[in-house]
């Protein structure tokens, strides 16, 4: 008798049909842990060259990140989220970080937008500049062309923008700053250095140091402190003596490639973006692929079950048996892992080039491709084969022979005790979590419904025989008088329930996770649309992309017949939520409001549901029912919460409102703001009354229609990553379905011969195919929309209060999709083996 690596070798040769599912099955396993791996390690290695700071080996910035920690002792955990906005630091710091040895000097630099007054007698080519102290040319190379360096009242323009404006040294611009808006006198013209112009294409201003964090809406902060090395300091030496002269001010000292993060906030979020795709969307797309790839695996096994019931009949032992079905494992896995991970490379690569292009992340981030996620996705691949392989080949390795013979020939009815009774765990363990999601709110409602899905999923691929029992009775039902195709249909379906489950599977997994994730998106994006057109009661609405004058809200109020004008500064703050171990940070959209509360209730409707906005002002905010509810806060408590620049704050909550989806989650003063972000610039101003014509020249005049169309034709980063996510996933179960169709179909050639030498014409065969294909595809549709609709509808009652919605002509094409590739992937291979004389 044949070694078990002889017998898996010829079965691979003189069975390549069995093994081509298997192989496939493997391939897209391993190309999509592979992609998501690159992802993560990116995530995790992602840095950004230093451009702005090339020439100071020294930088001292505020943390960035804001932290929650949980547990204790040696179980203390540390949960990084990166700030909305900028941390900033004392500039005076810059003294004490001067005194130490083998400093030269330490300048406090100051990065802000400033926009052209065009009341000003100089016209400027663009309306918005980028701002610099002037201290920051002895790091970045800018140097003077004509005149002098700016003093108070005074300002620097680029040698560009000041040709095309054709200005002179001694003329004058009327700039808006945060400050408000001021005239300047032009000191000087200068070239810009190439650390300048790296990270801004657009004109350029610098003012004096002292008057520039003035100007920024910063007064005695600075955005970084930039520490010159005397000749011959090392750079790592001078970091330390830094860190010791700064010690206990909060500072962190940066070199080398941490400078980058510094001067590119975007590094943060997009470290973020990229784990959420890599972590958190990987694991539960490895887990899919793995548990599809042992799905086929195991199917390929089962179908085999006579060939091992022969082997065990002519002499060979139980451990034979199990090394040939893990020797199968070996010849196949690691070459599909292998040549599975080319393609994953392609697909990171393509992901993280559509990141960057909607601007997740920053162009200098590059992406790390090594061989630990390559490795990964081959040993995932190998291990599902190989555990896969042993669970299938387990029975009929362990039965006597004649009863392998016996089994072979007519499928089990039951399925196993510890099976089942796992099954019966999920299917229990989903319903309780759809308990807790519909109780819970916001994003602890998402979070559930994740678990939700994921056990329902286990649920039915573990109660497979059952469920496919169930159906081929249900659906079965309406063919028994459709004619004798049919009927032959609905029987064979009854018969052979675990050739049914494995076929209902995929196409329940590809329904499920394809329509939670974009329908999430949709039910989510009608919600904040209709809370937005209910709450915008505005008259007019005023935006400009470079951001409102900040004197915007007086002059629209003194235009003739304006009864209210509110300017809106938006941002976000971060707010802890839980307790103990599940203790987080949530952000929260954020609008600061320029006028009253009485003023804001006249154009907008906040729909407020506890308390009065009446009260609205420093110290005391307004919020959402789902962050009150997630913060466990109401009425008259105080909530803890971070401003964007990580500020500590605790206001008091004066109202709760219901309309936070589509307008904002928190409503604040804004003053209470205007320190703590980049821009004091508003981004939009409502006012009710006067006239379009009387508000233009403060910007784009819209009505609140036209601006709540204007939102929702918005490209929105998280619709995209959500139909990509779905399209993977869903892609990728299609993909299982139509393979694990194939694959069963082959293996019923003697079947179909069978059928052609009873009478049977090639038709009858083919329309019975058909009808065995429409109950499939219809069983996988109707059990897939009910995951996802225990998924959903939770979920959305928690975080938009509302059902959930389904566009129907989307929800058609997914089903139209999952019935014509099941009628594809049965009709093609079966015209192809009825081609041969029975």
């Amino acid at each position: 008798m044949r070694r078990p690596n002889g017998l898996a070798r010829e079965a691979v040769r003189f069975k390549p049909a069995s093994f081509a599912g298997t192989f496939l099955a493997l391939f897209m396993s391993a190309l999509i842990v592979a992609a998501c791996g690159i992802l993560l390690e990116t995530s995790l290695r992602a840095s950004v060259p230093a451009e702005r700071y090339a020439k100071a080996p020294v930088v001292a910035a505020a943390d960035q990140y804001e932290y929650v920690v949980t547990g204790s002792g040696e179980d203390q955990e540390r949960e990084a989220t990166p700030l909305p906005d900028t941390a900033r630091l004392d500039a005076g710091l810059a003294a004490e970080a001067a005194k130490a040895p083998g400093a030269a000097s330490a300048v406090p630099d100051f990065t802000f937008p400033v926009r052209v007054a065009h009341e000003g007698e100089l016209r400027l080519p663009g309306d918005l500049l980028t701002a610099h102290g002037w201290g920051s040319h002895t790091f970045t190379g800018t140097a003077l062309t004509a005149g002098s360096a700016p003093r108070r009242g005074e300002v620097v323009l680029d040698a560009g923008t000041a040709r095309a404006a054709e200005a002179a040294v001694g003329d004058t611009v009327v700039l808006r700053t945060a400050a408000g808006q001021q005239a300047f006198r032009i000191a000087g013209v200068a070239r810009a250095g190439t650390a300048d112009t790296a990270r801004s294409a657009g004109p350029l201003a610098w003012f004096a140091d002292s008057q520039a964090p003035v100007l920024a809406g910063h007064p005695g902060k600075a955005d970084a402190i930039a520490v010159l090395a005397r000749n011959g300091t090392d750079a790592h030496a001078l970091a330390a003596a830094v860190r010791k002269a700064l010690a206990g001010s909060g500072a962190q000292v940066h070199v080398g490639d941490d400078r980058g993060a510094v001067e590119d906030p975007g590094l943060g979020h997009a470290k973020e973006t990229l784990f959420g795709i890599g972590g958190s969307f990987g694991a539960i797309a490895a887990i899919v692929a793995v548990f599809t790839a042992a799905g086929t695996v195991a199917l390929s096994v089962s179908q085999r079950a006579r060939e091992f019931a022969l082997l065990r009949a002519v002499g060979a032992t139980p451990r034979q048996v199990r090394r040939a079905v893990a020797s199968e494992s070996l010849l196949i896995a690691p070459l599909a892992g292998v040549l599975g991970c080319l393609p994953g490379i392609g697909l990171a690569h393509w992901w993280f080039g559509q990141l960057q292009d909607r601007g997740a992340v920053p162009r200098a981030v590059d992406l790390h491709v090594s061989a630990l996620p390559l490795l990964a996705a081959v040993g995932i691949g190998l291990l599902t084969a190989l555990g896969a392989g042993w669970a299938a080949g387990r029975r009929p390795a362990r039965i006597k022979p004649g009863q392998a013979l016996a089994e072979a020939s007519v499928e089990r009815l039951r399925p196993g005790l510890v099976r089942t009774m796992l099954g019966i765990g999920a299917l229990v363990g989903g319903g309780v979590l759809t308990g807790v999601s519909a109780s819970s709110s916001g994003d602890d409602a998402a979070g559930a419904a994740l678990g939700v899905v994921m056990l329902f999923m286990l649920a039915v691929a573990l109660l497979g025989p059952l469920v496919a029992r169930l159906c081929a009775g249900l659906f079965g039902l309406p063919l028994r008088g459709a004619g004798p195709t049919a009927q032959l249909a609905a029987a064979n379906s009854r018969t052979n329930a675990r050739r049914l489950a494995s076929a209902i599977t995929p196409i329940v997994l590809a329904m499920a996770f394809a329509s939670t994730l974009v329908f999430m998106h949709t039910s989510e994006t009608r919600a904040a649309d209709k809370q937005l057109r209910a709450g915008v009661t505005a008259d007019h609405v005023v935006t400009d992309p470079a951001g409102l004058p900040v004197d915007a809200a007086a002059r629209a109020a003194r235009a003739p017949g304006v009864e209210a004008a509110v300017g809106l500064l938006n941002t976000q703050v971060l707010v802890p939520i839980g307790s103990g171990e599940f203790k987080s940070l949530q952000g929260a959209v954020t609008q600061g409001v320029s006028g009253s509360g009485a003023e804001l209730a006249k154009v907008q409707d906040l729909d407020v549901r506890e308390g009065s906005l009446s009260g609205l002002g420093e110290s005391r905010i307004a919020i959402d029912k789902t962050l009150a509810n997630s913060a466990d806060v109401g009425v008259g408590d105080r909530l803890p919460l971070y401003l964007p620049d990580g500020t500590e704050a605790r206001p008091e909550v004066i109202a709760v409102y219901g309309r936070g989806l589509g307008l904002a989650t928190v409503t604040m003063d804004r003053e209470s703001l205007a320190g703590h972000v980049t821009s004091g610039f508003d981004s939009t101003l409502l006012v009710r009354g006067g006239s379009e014509k009387s508000l233009t020249a403060l910007g784009e005049v819209t009505d609140a229609s036209g601006y709540a169309t204007g939102k929702s034709l918005d490209a929105k980063l998280g619709a995209w990553m959500n139909n990509t996510m779905a399209a993977v996933l869903g892609g990728f179960a299609a993909i299982a379905a139509v393979n694990t169709l194939v694959m069963t179909v082959l293996d019923r050639r003697r079947e179909l011969s069978a059928l052609r030498l009873v009478g049977s014409t090639r038709r009858q065969v083919l329309t019975m195919l058909g009808w065995e294909s429409l109950l499939v595809s219809t069983a996988g549709v109707v059990i897939g929309s009910a995951i996802a609709a225990a998924t959903l509808i939770p979920m959305m009652r928690g975080m938009t209060g509302e059902a959930p919605y389904a566009p129907p002509l989307l929800y058609g094409l997914f089903a139209a999709v999952g019935v014509g590739l099941t009628l594809l992937a049965v009709t093609l291979p079966a015209r192809a083996a009825l081609r041969r004389r029975p």
